[in-house]
């Protein structure tokens, strides 16, 4: 019987974690949350080589488990193993055609058009941080998680009095803690949102990506409306969780390495150099579900058997000696191998809001220290906590203690 590491629903020590996956080889065997046993690919090579492999693709009907029943309707993860018909989930021609669509409605012209919002939506955060009796802010719940969340409902065209209840939702979506019977009326509700919102743009269409998708659906080739739904709740839930987790663990990795700090405000380094060793550092994703080989896929001394399943762990590649030497575990934003990370994925799948996350973290972290270059944590990085999201490099909170400029 092979032996697999189970993944820690609560995510109580996720650098150890990753550091135990990548020991066990390219290719571990490891358990998800609710006893669901997969392969995860824990180094650089061989995660590339395995994201452009035609054998591994995202039908979830080649999964032998699922063919015999054996995943519940009411797993905590069903949302990310089956998240509906979209770009993330089909492969060939299918994909080529979603993928398409997408990449013409989220043009460079449309990411760069988003700076002057993002810009102002950073700068007027901002100037709402007020800590607590204590002189304590919580910048995820303050900063990190309230800007991108406003820019993914601009990009989508979601009217913001939705953003609360797609708060709660999102936060149930991605839990493994999520009680079974809240999953199925989670992701209906969500979906119920997402449709909602399609109905609308169809009636009246807006300066918006979801228009966009419509439109260019009306024009040629097309999406199903079931597409566009799913494609939204996609880009949502990716376009928000991603770049919160990029801005709280580069502010993390800032406090916690002091002398890399100074480097950037000093101006020897530039801040695109703290974003890309973050995303490789402390990845903003610890995995990513899920693929599944159509036939036997070898891999070091192991071999992905045909029908089984398959995840990416980026917590663990990121930090692959292999990749970037001895100093891998070492923050170090001088270092010469940090654009070499996959953290955005790799090959056909990679992930298309990447420019939009970059720019989003390029405006809000400099601002930020502009106002508070002394801005620390106001617990030691040791006590800071992830929450039960074993996807997502995902804190608790982040409170910081605010010095602001003299």
């Amino acid at each position: 019987m092979t032996s697999r590491i189970a993944l820690d629903p609560f995510v109580s020590d996720l650098d150890g974690e990753s550091a135990r996956l990548r020991e066990a080889g390219p290719l571990a065997a490891v358990e998800l949350p609710g006893g669901v046993p997969v392969w995860a690919v824990t180094h650089h090579a061989e995660a590339r080589a395995l994201l452009t492999d035609p054998r591994l693709v995202k039908d979830i009907n080649v999964w032998g488990a699922w063919q015999r029943g054996e995943i519940a309707p009411d797993w905590p993860l069903i949302g990310l193993a089956n998240p509906g018909r979209s770009m993330l989930t089909v492969d060939g021609a299918d994909h080529r055609r979603m993928r398409t669509l997408v990449a013409q409605a989220l043009t460079p012209r449309r990411v760069e058009q988003m700076r002057e919002r993002i810009t102002k939506l950073t700068e007027g955060l901002l100037d709402a941080l007020v800590p607590g009796p204590d002189g304590v802010v919580d910048l995820k719940a303050d900063f990190a998680y309230p800007l991108p969340m406003y820019v993914v409902a601009d990009l989508m065209g979601i009217e913001e009095s939705r953003l609360p209840r797609l708060k709660e939702l999102f936060e149930k979506f991605f839990s493994t803690q999520t009680p079974p019977a809240e999953v199925i009326a989670t992701l209906t509700e969500l979906a119920g949102i997402m449709a909602a919102t399609v109905a609308a743009k169809r009636a009246e269409p807006g300066d918006d990506l979801t228009s966009a998708l419509i439109l260019a659906s009306e024009d040629g080739d097309h999406l199903t409306d079931e597409e566009i739904v799913s494609t939204l709740q996609l880009m949502v839930a990716a376009g928000h969780e991603t770049t919160i987790s990029l801005i709280v663990n580069a502010v993390v990795n800032l406090s916690a390495h002091p002398e890399q700090r100074a480097l950037v405000l000093s101006g020897v380094a530039d801040w695109s150099a703290v974003v890309e060793e973050t995303l490789r550092y402390s990845t903003p994703t610890s995995h990513v579900l899920i693929r599944f080989a159509t036939e036997d896929v070898p891999v070091g001394d192991k071999v992905i058997p045909a029908g089984d399943a398959l995840i990416v762990s980026y917590g663990a590649i990121g930090r692959d000696e292999n990749a970037h030497g001895p100093t891998a575990g070492d923050f170090d934003i001088t270092r010469t191998t940090q654009n070499r990370h996959i953290s955005f994925g790799h090959g056909p799948h990679v992930c298309p809001g990447a420019a939009l996350s970059r720019l989003e973290a390029a405006v809000a972290l400099p601002a930020l220290y502009a106002r508070f270059p002394s801005l620390d944590l106001a617990i030691p990085s040791s006590e800071l906590r992830n929450k039960p999201v074993v996807t997502q490099n995902d804190l608790h909170g982040l409170p910081v203690h605010l010095t602001p400029t003299p």
